[in-house]
Parts: C-alpha cells; structure tokens; sequence
C-alpha cells in the first residue's frame, strides 16, 4: 500500500454519516522517563478517585444516540486488554475493576458496561459476561439505560456478502454488511494478497453509501483497464477470508518492534485504530456460521500473472479528502489505480554511485498458517537471478520448476522461448531497480502447479559489513514444506495426516516422504545456521 495516500474515508462523528465511523477519545500525553503511575512511585491509590475520573472522560457515551458509537467506544476500551494486556489482565480486570465500577452506580457506568459487554462478545467471552452481569445489576438497582440499550439488544443479521478483488492477486476487499433494528452498516476490510493476505485496512461504512462506492470501485477499475471481479462467498466463507486476514495481521503486529508502526495505519488519526475496528469485526463475526474454507481452496480465482498492481485502488477510494470527495458526490478528485502496464525499468546502479548497500528483506510463503518465512541480508544491486538461488537455498527448495518475479516494472524469470513465457531476463536486473525504497514489494511464484507464492518486502536499508559475507539469513520461522506436496492447501493437508496415526493417509503420505515415522517430520522446525550453511555455497 502507499501510505501517504492513505485518508480515512468520512471526518465526522455522526451517527448518519455515510462515511467510516469514529470515536472522541482524549489523547493520553507521553508518559515521563522516570515513571510515576502510583505502583511505581509508592503513592496512595484512592480507587474511587480513579473511576470516577475514568466515568468522567467517558460521560459522553451516556448520550450517543447510535449502538455501534457505543460499541465503538467499548471496542477502544476492551482492544487494549484483548491485544495487549492478555488474559491476566481481563481476569483483573472483571475481578476487581468492574465491582469498583459496579459499586458507583450511574448511568455512565451503566453505558460503559453495555458498551464494553457487547465489544467483548465473542471475543472475550469472561470480559463480556462479567460486565454483562454487573449492567443487569445496575438496572435491577433502578439506574436508567441509555437511548442506544434497546437497539444494542436486538439481534445483528448479515446481509450479502461480497469479495471483490482483481485478476492481479494483488488486493482484494472483503464486504461485509450487517443490519440492527432500523441502521445499516458494513465493514470493508483490504486485503493486501502481496503481504501474506493480512488486513492492511477497515472501512466501516452506513449501507447507505455502500452500493455507490462499489459501483465506484467497479468504474474506476474498468476505466484504468484493469480487471476487477466480484463473488459473493456465502457467510461462512466470508467468515473465514476475514478472519485468516485478522489473523494474518496479527502476527504481523506481534513480529513489529516496539514502537514501529504499521504503515497503513500512519494517516488513520481521525478513525478508530485497527485493534478497535479488528476487535468489533471479530465480534461481528460471531453472528455468522462457523468459518469455511471456500471449496475452491484459495477463494479466488487464478488468473494470469501480470505485473499491474492496484495496491493503492481501494485505500484511496474510500479514504478521506477527494477521494471521498468524489465517491460519495463531493468533488472530481481523481481515484488512484494502479498501472494497468509495467512502468519503465529504472537504471541500474552506476560505478560512481559507489557500493550497493545491503537489503533487509522478508521472504514468506503466502498463504502459510503459521506462518513461514526467512528473513535475507543481501546486496542490493543482487541480480533477480542470484535472488531466485537464495529464496531457494533458504526455504530448501530444489530448483526444478519454472519461477517468476512480479513486480510493478514488468515479470523477471529465465526467458524460454518454447515455453512462451513472456517473462524479461531476470539476469539483467537488480533488486534495487524493481525496489528501491523500505516497504517496497515484490511477488517470487514457484512451481507453476503447487503455486509457491512468495511475498518480499524491504524492511530495511543497511551500511554493507565488511566482516560479513553476503547473502546471509538473520532469522525465519519454521521450515519450508516439501517441493510437489500440492502446494499451501496440499501441505496443510499433509501436515493433518501425518499427526494423526489413525488418518486414512498416515502412512503413504510418511512413505511418499521417505519416513520411518512421523517424529521425523518437524514442520515447526527451523535452524538459522542451517539456512546459512546452504547460502554459504551460494558466495
């Protein structure tokens, strides 16, 4: 995605607005270097005090008119204890924390509790039954409920589901439409297909304005000549591409160093953060049939590789500023697409510009869950070719099938004129001309049957050590599968059988792979010496 295109579509906080929903929160001010909360610094800690400070920041939340602001605003209360805090700390949390709240009655703290009840179901089932039932205290107690109660009880249906995405693979957006009482609302979650298919975004958006950024969508693809298609998975199966995106993001954030932020959340100041639109669409999710793998495996189509990439369409086209402008009526802003053709190769580097520096570069296998991958130092002005010899050495793959580079400035391989591959000479090209700058990607497809899709992104750009020889692996994360298992779905599918004895193909698939026995066979396994053994006969 590119971030600094990234608005946020819709600014305002009203419940009508057709644009994406957001909640007043106050800003906390950085925290001192000597900390000073009171279990640090020794003071007195007056309970009541504190929650009736909290009460006070949260008072507006007696007075939405909307359910899902109030869901919103418990969402940003519960995100930090779900993704953050961990289990430990809900159990406090209900323990001791909800009685204090509980022990003040108000109709504040009877919001706070619905509001947090209703995120966390779902999600944090002891987080949501224990504010569920203090709430059903309060309101024996006589406490009145807030204007959105009524409409927060009543069931949530889900509409029709849709999954539009282009023949590319490259993005996809996951449509997600749910009705409560009278309102309408819809999640849209991006996909990003070249980042291991992680939610690079949510959309939350009114119905009302939903059949017009679609119809949108649709225009604008068709008038950059790209190719974007719609199906309309049935909820379980949208169920499951959602959440394998959630997922996905998830383990993303727990890799991401401390203090480093993703890059599509950047420009998302005026919108809830991803962990509270995350936890609410998970939350969502539960009022959907248990998540299905979609028959075909993948759940898309396969269409022909192509270095078009619209990686920036459908951020930009629902985000804020003209672009909103122009989806919802406001204005002609124009919406950003990617090309629809490889744009002209830059120049390689030149001898003057002194030595290449050194690329740090994640290599992980789509589709993988757990996930797999390896993280490579290489020399930037590294050719395709010797590219495709170190994703080889590092993942253990033996080098018999056909390979591509995707890549926004055309498709890189081993040209072969009887095969009519239409793929450029990957040996004329280095990995600083196709990415130049940190968090640029590219895609690496091996073996044209089982599909190994590798997603390469640049994490950093570092001074070359001469006291280390390059290429070289600085970390991963379990091995590879095995060449010709039938690909992602194929292993996941081989990994079942071989830990279950009693499965149908317990021993032909333990024969097919040369075994004695299934303790031979560790998919977790991954030793970072080993990975550099194999690169060294690569130097």
């Amino acid at each position: 995605m590119s971030p600094a295109n990234r608005d946020r579509l819709g600014q305002q906080n009203n419940p009508s607005s057709k644009g994406a929903r957001r909640v007043d929160l106050t800003a906390v001010p950085d925290a001192p270097e000597g900390c000073d909360c009171p279990g640090c610094s020794g003071e007195d800690v007056d309970p009541a005090q504190m929650i009736g400070e909290l009460l006070a920041g949260v008072a507006a939340l007696a007075e939405y008119e909307d359910a899902l602001e109030a869901e919103l605003a418990g969402a940003a209360f519960v995100a930090p204890l779900v993704e953050v805090a961990g289990d430990e700390a809900v159990t406090d949390f209900v323990r001791v924390f909800i009685p204090q709240v509980t022990a003040e009655p108000s109709g504040v703290a009877l919001a706070l509790l619905l509001a947090i009840g209703s995120a966390a179901s779902g999600v944090q089932e002891q987080l949501a039954e224990g504010a569920s039932v203090a709430a059903e205290q309060m309101v024996a107690m006589g406490i009145p409920t807030p204007r959105w109660a009524g409409e927060l009880a009543e069931p949530v249906r889900v509409g029709d589901c849709l999954r539009l995405y282009d023949t590319q693979e490259t993005t996809s957006v996951l449509v997600a439409p749910f009705r409560r009482a009278t309102r309408g609302h819809a999640f849209l979650v991006v996909v990003d297909e070249q980042d291991c298919g992680a939610a690079a975004d949510i959309l939350l958006v009114d119905t009302d304005g939903l059949p017009t950024a679609l119809d949108n969508i649709r225009k604008a693809g068709r008038a950059n000549g790209l190719d974007i298609r719609t199906e309309t998975p049935d909820p379980a199966e949208l169920r499951w591409h959602v959440e394998e995106a959630l997922d996905a993001r998830a383990v993303h954030d727990q890799e991401r160093l401390v203090g480093e932020t993703d890059p599509a959340d950047e420009d998302d100041d005026d919108a809830p953060p991803h962990e509270v639109l995350a936890l609410l669409l998970r939350s969502r999710m539960t009022a959907l049939p248990a998540a299905r793998r979609p028959t075909d495996g993948r759940g898309h189509a396969h269409a022909d590789r192509s270095a078009a990439t619209i990686l920036d369409m459908l951020v930009d086209l629902v985000g804020g500023g003209g672009a909103a402008g122009a989806l919802f009526g406001g204005g002609p802003a124009a919406l950003r697409f990617g090309r629809a053709a490889p744009a002209p190769l830059p120049a390689k580097r030149k001898k003057p510009a002194g030595p290449a520096p050194i690329y740090q570069i994640k290599v992980g296998l789509r589709g993988a869950k757990p996930p797999i991958w390896r993280r490579l130092l290489v020399p930037a002005d590294l050719g395709l070719d010797r590219l495709h010899d170190t994703i080889q050495s590092a993942f253990g793959w033996g080098g018999g099938h056909l390979h591509v580079f995707d890549t926004p400035y055309g498709e890189f391989g081993r040209p072969d004129l009887e095969l009519e591959l239409a793929h450029q000479d990957e040996a004329l090209v280095t990995l600083e001309q196709v990415v130049a700058r940190v968090k640029d990607k590219i895609r690496y497809t091996y073996d044209f049957g089982d599909d190994w899709v590798h997603d390469i992104v640049v994490e950093k750009v570092l001074d070359r050590d001469p006291a280390v020889v390059y290429p070289r692996c600085a970390g991963g994360r379990r091995a590879a599968p095995p060449e010709d298992c039938g690909g992602i779905w194929g292993y996941e599918e081989l990994v079942e059988a071989l830990a279950d004895p009693q499965h149908p193909e317990h021993a032909e698939r333990l024969e097919w792979l040369g075994l004695h026995d299934a303790t031979q066979f560790n998919p977790a396994g991954f030793h970072v010496d080993e990975v550099n053994q194999a690169l060294s006969f690569l130097r």
